[in-house]
């Protein structure tokens, strides 16, 4: 029996919007200092992650800016995807009472009021695309030390705006474009709970610097993205940029 190209397209269509957008937690430990860059990323390594797993929590990335040994105001980032957002909400009560987590982190856990282990700790709560619902990790052959993780988030003058943006990624063939293009993104979604609303934040992966800049060149080179960028509907729905490089911590789930 041969099942036509079209009717593949069509199926693979109903089984994409079938599919329930994940949900993900983005936490940035903001740091001021190697010792505690140190004391948190070991808490991660140690405690957390293995906690995380044993929760059954997968997938769950780690990341540190670039030059982020010599900055002044130092962080690491954390991603966890959830197909269940009330399981994201739980995590720090859960965590509280883990005695593996507890055993495990407690230098971390028990630091004293006057040497903190960080400045703040801030987080977000996301949703993922309808056209892109579950998180994918990258497809990289390149060593973790010499990978380039780009986080970015597209922020919005008004509510409209924003929406008009969201749809551009969308129904508009932004997504599309950076399929076309390989950029091995991660995830695409909103911000449902954050310090920056309305705003999108999505991530894309790179063999190398080398290997970021030459996509980006074919990115804006496109004509897809030439066209798209063009249209009078999508102009100015970004108010401001802020784009993250950064390198996967060693022992990160990707």
């Amino acid at each position: 029996m041969k099942i036509s190209l079209t009717l593949i397209l069509i199926i693979g269509t109903i089984f994409m919007y079938a599919q329930q957008p994940e949900y993900y937690l983005l936490k940035t430990y903001h740091l001021k200092s190697n010792e505690q860059v140190e004391k948190v990323s070991n808490y991660l390594e140690m405690a957390y992650l293995p906690a995380m797993h044993s929760l059954g929590f997968q997938n769950i990335g780690v990341f540190w800016p670039i030059g982020n040994d010599t900055a002044r105001s130092k962080e690491i980032w954390v991603f966890v995807p959830s197909a269940n957002l009330v399981s994201l909400l739980n995590i720090e009560e859960q965590l509280a009472s883990h005695d593996m987590h507890l055993k495990s982190g407690r230098d971390y856990w028990d630091t004293s009021h006057d040497q903190p282990a960080y400045t703040r700790v801030e987080s977000s709560v996301q949703r993922a695309f309808h056209l892109h619902p579950t998180m994918a990790k990258p497809k990289l052959k390149s060593p973790m030390k010499d990978r380039i993780y780009e986080l970015r988030s597209y922020e919005g003058a008004s509510e409209k705006l924003y929406r008009k943006k969201v749809e551009m990624f969308n129904e508009g063939g932004e997504i599309k474009i950076f399929d076309d293009l390989n950029f091995n993104a991660v995830f695409y979604s909103e911000t449902l709970v954050g310090a920056h609303t309305p705003n999108l934040v999505y991530m894309t992966t790179f063999e190398n610097m080398d290997d970021r800049n030459a996509h980006w060149d074919a990115f804006r080179s496109a004509p897809a993205w030439k066209k798209l960028s063009a249209m009078e509907e999508y102009k100015n729905t970004v108010s401001k940029n802020n784009t993250y490089l950064l390198r996967p911590a060693d022992y990160s789930d990707f």
